[in-house]
């Protein structure tokens, strides 16, 4: 599998009060440390989108992960996937999986099926029960569309713009349409 894994997790957790990067899960790990360590079981290269001047360690992430600063992270979610995209000039993959640092759940066979079906000119989009979930996996061919994205509307625009390139793929795992937006959310 040639995908590399870019974890977005600049927000500000405006909904959830807290940073909900450090909320506890209940096996101890914080959201966050748990989602990475998801992606770093599948995953070789995995590349972690933090706030302006934020270190990895200090959020407890394992020590083999690249951190991606997103000084524009504030205005929006669009502009962290930017600062994640354009940091992928060095790889040689040919996907990037966009992965939500508040989706802890998604089972790592999950994730390699998904990294299976990947190409460089595909997305790749889970479904559970009809519904669109993440991640999504983007080809090579439309990092450039993603290291351009503004705003706060992620990469939808990428997909709407490119309906024939799209792979659904219907899975059996809850935990792609599972995101943690209250303090509530974190017991699942």
């Amino acid at each position: 599998m040639n995908v590399v894994a870019l974890v977005l997790a600049a927000g500000n957790s405006v909904r959830f009060g807290t940073d909900k990067r450090r909320a506890l899960l209940m096996d101890g790990r914080s959201l966050l440390v748990h989602s990475v360590e998801r992606a770093c079981a599948v995953f070789d290269d995995v590349r972690v989108v933090l706030r302006d001047r934020e270190r990895g360690m200090d959020l407890g992430l394992p020590p083999g992960c690249r951190v991606i600063s997103s000084p524009n992270c504030a205005s929006g979610m669009g502009h962290s996937l930017a600062a994640g995209a354009a940091s992928l000039v060095d790889s040689e993959a040919q996907a990037v999986a966009i992965l939500l640092g508040d989706m802890p759940w998604v089972e790592t066979a999950t994730l390699a099926g998904l990294g299976f079906n990947a190409s460089a000119s595909t997305i790749v989009l889970p479904c559970h029960d009809g519904q669109q979930g993440h991640p999504v996996l983007f080809g090579r061919a439309f990092w450039p569309a993603l290291a351009r994205l503004t705003g706060d509307e992620g990469a939808r625009s990428v997909v709407k713009a490119n309906p024939a390139s799209c792979v659904r793929l219907e899975v059996q795992d809850a935990g792609v349409l599972l995101d943690v937006d209250s303090p509530d959310a974190v017991h699942w």
